[in-house]
């Protein structure tokens, strides 16, 4: 069994790295090297057969059990939680647990005899394929009671999945990935996608705030780099900049904002990117893939709920921003409720009182501040959460917001703990659905990530009108009844925005990651959860066993037995 972090390591961990995270260079001369030595091998790695990818995958999974605990200290102890049992067990789940399940369903697409198969496949009247791939096992099943997911392929296409896995290459692709900076299992998820779904080499590029998760990484995946198919860099925006241009680099991922998009394919200069786009001439002809962020909206479908309804939900709310200091791509953002909802007024209180009972979170991202202090000067807060430290930013609610209102938290990504109400005018759920499709579509930025909450008896009656909401919905990931976070770390489902986006106004950005079942053609990924949840989910903050869970999860992930299975469960039923 991994050891749980004592709660002094993150501390401890967080200290010992602070020169990489603070001054931390790739030379130019290493750089050139590592390119080099990259582009050289691309021609290996893509002629690679299965058996050869299946060895280097064990190795880095053995590599990631060892590395994680060095890797969730140094994380918890950045993000002001290295005593904290909660920030751990979360940073364990959201860190390199994601990792070891998308290294372990690789593992498995290898082995089968052909492409692993959606559970089943069906077809809409309009003519679109829907493919089930989740739950996939008695296991998943086991421990995800009543889930669903869906993989939506677009319109026109067929169901088709990528043959890289058993038909290797003759290229010699090197991408460039400018990793993340808020969740740590982003950067190292985005070089294994390159690596086995688009049989390219991969120079990672460590944002400079996740610097001190650089030695764990590369100990995770020291038998790609070994290899000589995977390196890591550190450096600033200038080093990026190099990257992103070197004659060398084939290909850029960007899991970051639009505007670093902008900057890398348009150019630095405001004028010139707009002639540029005018006249459709990138300034940076590589293909470049990305993940850009979201205005997050949550539909809340008005209907009859119980108390424990009421009380779950706001729970469950609460736990879609503060996960992670709301320095998420799918945190909460915009609640859209009904004017003419009988409850709206109860959940808002409860919310409230729910989010008054957890702890403030430091506000780790760069920016945090600035971005509050813009928000709150636009929208004076309905509600404002107890701060200890002027290292938070405190959860805050503003209600009532009008739709026609000012615009600028349905076009900014916020990330920084602050929810916006806005009651839309309908009196019916039917009409509530089609309305609130419509605001999420037209008004919220972005096509990465929405909610909708919906209790069974309302999604029944209602029916059609929930069918045409999630079918008109132009987002990539779709929870219902659960917060989307989920479905980035399942893993198999794709992850990025919803297609179509101009190169001009990017959006949420281009492309997919994950997608562990590599369809050709994903429109949108959907999954649906129960209405109420029991035992508390892993990702709710009020959780009180999170800790052991992660760990639970973690070496379930790596190698999932019966035994390990029974512990997952045990570890969540004290929660």
């Amino acid at each position: 069994m991994l050891p749980i972090v004592p709660a002094h390591s993150g501390l401890t961990a967080a200290a010992t790295s602070a020169s990489r995270s603070v001054s931390a260079s790739t030379s130019p001369d290493e750089i050139e090297h590592l390119l080099a030595r990259l582009k050289s091998r691309a021609p290996q790695w893509a002629a690679l057969d299965s058996e050869g990818r299946i060895h280097y995958l064990r190795v880095c999974l053995d590599g990631l059990r060892a590395a994680a605990p060095d890797w969730v200290s140094a994380a918890a102890g950045l993000k002001g939680g290295g005593d904290c049992v909660q920030l751990l067990g979360e940073e364990w789940i959201a860190g390199p647990t994601p990792v070891a399940r998308n290294i372990r369903l690789l593992i498995e697409a290898l082995e089968s005899e052909a492409q692993p198969p959606p559970v089943a496949l069906t077809t809409r009247r309009s003519g679109q394929r829907v493919a089930t791939i989740f739950p996939a096992s008695l296991r998943e099943r086991v421990m995800f009671p009543g889930f669903t997911g869906d993989v939506w392929i677009e319109p026109g296409r067929a169901p088709s999945q990528g043959r890289f896995y058993r038909e290797p290459g003759s290229g010699g692709v090197l991408t460039v990935v400018l990793g993340a900076g808020n969740v740590t299992s982003i950067p190292l998820m985005d070089a294994l996608y390159k690596l086995f779904a688009e049989g390219s080499v991969v120079l990672l590029k460590m944002h400079p705030l996740l610097a001190s998760l650089g030695d764990a990484f590369a100990r995770a995946f020291q038998a790609f780099a070994d290899a000589g198919f995977f390196a890591i860099v550190y450096g600033d925006a200038e080093t990026g900049a190099a990257l992103v241009t070197h004659p060398l680099v084939d290909a850029i991922h960007i899991t970051g904002s639009a505007d670093t998009y902008d900057r890398i394919v348009w150019g630095s200069d405001p004028r010139e990117r707009d002639a540029r786009k005018t006249s459709r001439t990138p300034a940076n002809p590589r293909r470049i893939t990305s993940e850009l962020g979201c205005v997050t909206p949550i539909i809340v479908t008005p209907g009859e709920w119980s108390s424990d309804e009421l009380a779950f939900q706001a729970r469950h709310i609460a736990s879609m921003l503060v996960h992670n200091a709301s320095h998420n791509c799918t945190a909460a953002q915009v609640l859209i409720t009904s004017s003419g909802w009988s409850q709206r007024r109860e959940l808002l209180e409860v919310l409230r009182a729910t989010l008054s009972g957890l702890r403030p979170r430091v506000a780790f991202y760069p920016g945090s501040r600035r971005r509050y202090d813009e928000f709150v000067a636009r929208y004076p807060p309905s509600w404002t959460a107890a701060s200890q430290s002027d290292r938070d930013v405190p959860w805050t609610m503003v209600e009532g917001v009008s739709p026609a209102g000012d615009p600028f938290a349905f076009q900014h990504e916020l990330f920084c703990g602050a929810l916006i109400e806005v009651p839309l005018e309908t009196d019916t759920a039917d009409a509530f659905l089609d309305t609130a499709v419509r605001f999420a579509n037209e008004q919220c930025w972005g096509t990465l990530s929405a909610v909708v909450l919906v209790d069974e008896v309302t999604k029944a009656e209602s029916s059609q009108a929930f069918d045409r909401a999630i079918a008109s919905l132009r987002y990539g990931a779709i929870g219902i009844n659960l917060w989307t976070g989920v479905m980035f770390g399942l893993v198999s489902p794709p992850w990025g925005a919803f297609p179509g986006s101009d190169p001009a106004d990017i959006q949420s950005g281009s492309g997919v990651v994950h997608n562990t079942l590599l369809f050709d053609h994903p429109q949108k990924s959907v999954f649906s959860a129960p209405f109420m949840m029991s035992p508390t989910p892993a990702w709710f903050p009020d959780h009180e066993n999170l800790l052991a869970l992660g760990v639970a999860l973690f070496e379930h992930e790596v190698h999932p037995t019966l035994a390990r299975l029974v512990r997952v469960g045990w570890a969540a039923l004290r929660g």
